[in-house]
């Protein structure tokens, strides 16, 4: 990864990946930038990954934008924003939508601060574990700024437009107490880190083909129309009867054993 600024482990089908500029709470420079696309990319590509737990080393998750960094570094603010018309999003909303394209569930642990373009990155996946005294924020007003990694394609499933409006028009600072009750994160936990830990295991001993399509299936069709919802649910379902993996589901479900299953090949980007 650049610079390491971003770690990749991989064990027993689950890859964590950790933010690891903690001297100045994993905030996001150009080479953090880079490491987060970069290790999502490589974790949708890497043989055998189930799933994913992401979070960040030191006292927090992300802190936002290292503006002073961006603002003299080798890689500029400019940079992070230009398109290329190659791809459909820029390097600063790939750090969150590649999380959303990964075709594992992804698992972030928040715990510290989680502003701005941290908290994007941490809404890019798909299930959220805060700790209770975490500090969230749509912070990117405080800097004259509108968010713009992937909150479009991110908070509208998760909270109703006034509460986003709210959050975005104020940039104020919720603790993941109250982030869980507006919905900004799935649950809380004492220690997020082991709760996603724990999760990604359990999603790891389930078919890999029945949880790679349940992720696309709601990706996909959360918003479509009831009939295109319903004709996808049909073609899922109809690649997994009868596949190898869903019968070692029958018979793991039968037997009460773990389920032997055969990872599909990886994606490419």
């Amino acid at each position: 990864m650049s610079e390491q600024r971003v770690r990749i482990e991989v064990a027993d089908h689950v890859a964590v990946v950790t933010l690891s500029r903690p001297e100045k709470h994993n905030a996001l420079d150009g080479a953090m930038f880079e490491g987060i696309a970069a290790a999502a990319a490589e974790v949708a590509e890497t043989p055998g990954v189930r799933a994913v737990v992401l979070h960040g080393e030191g006292k927090s998750f992300c802190s936002g934008l290292d503006i002073a960094s961006l603002m003299s570094g080798p890689i500029s603010l400019d940079d992070i924003l230009e398109r290329d018309g190659a791809r459909r999003a820029n390097l600063a909303q790939r750090v969150a939508t590649g999380w959303i394209d990964a075709p594992v569930p992804v698992i972030a642990a928040v715990h510290g601060n989680c502003f701005g373009g941290g908290l994007q990155i941490a809404l890019g996946a798909d299930i959220r574990i805060a700790a209770p005294d975490a500090r969230l924020s749509v912070m990117e007003v405080k800097w004259g700024l509108v968010p713009d990694m992937g909150i479009t394609s991110t908070l509208p499933r998760l909270v109703p437009i006034d509460v986003a409006k709210e959050l975005t028009f104020t940039g104020r600072i919720v603790s993941g107490e109250e982030a869980a009750g507006l919905g900004l994160v799935t649950r809380v936990a004492g220690d997020p880190l082991a709760a996603a830990r724990e999760l990604a295991a359990e999603i790891a001993r389930r078919s890999p083909d029945a949880v790679r399509a349940a992720k696309r299936l709601y990706d996909t069709a959360w918003h479509l129309p009831v009939e295109e919802g319903l004709v996808l649910e049909t073609d899922l379902q109809r690649t997994l009867i009868g596949t190898p993996n869903q019968m070692a589901a029958v018979t793991a479900g039968m037997t009460k054993q773990p389920g032997e299953f055969t990872d599909p090949e990886p994606a490419r980007a």
